[in-house]
């Protein structure tokens, strides 16, 4: 039997943000240059790591990876935030 915990749907719910992204990027519905698909990912990967500061064992490379894909997405905000600010060149 499962044995599911409050921060196990937060996981779930950030893997489904994360696939969503995805998808919604595949198929021409969020674009990858903007604000909202890094903005997802990052939401995402941040509630991924929920229950990895949980769990009774570290998963090493789940920490590594989505601690990753949490700087890279804000990096991606960032570049998108400064495009949209940026004044038109003369």
């Amino acid at each position: 039997m499962l044995n599911l915990q409050w921060f196990d749907f937060v996981g779930f719910v950030g893997v489904l943000l994360v696939l969503g992204a995805y998808a919604g990027q595949q198929m021409r519905k969020i674009s990858g240059d903007g604000v909202m698909f890094p903005l997802i990912n990052m939401l995402g990967a941040a509630g991924i790591l929920v229950p990895i500061w949980y769990a009774e064992q570290m998963n090493w490379s789940v920490l590594f990876i989505e601690t990753a894909w949490v700087a890279i997405s804000a990096y991606g905000i960032w570049q998108a935030m400064s495009q949209r600010f940026a004044k038109p060149k003369a």
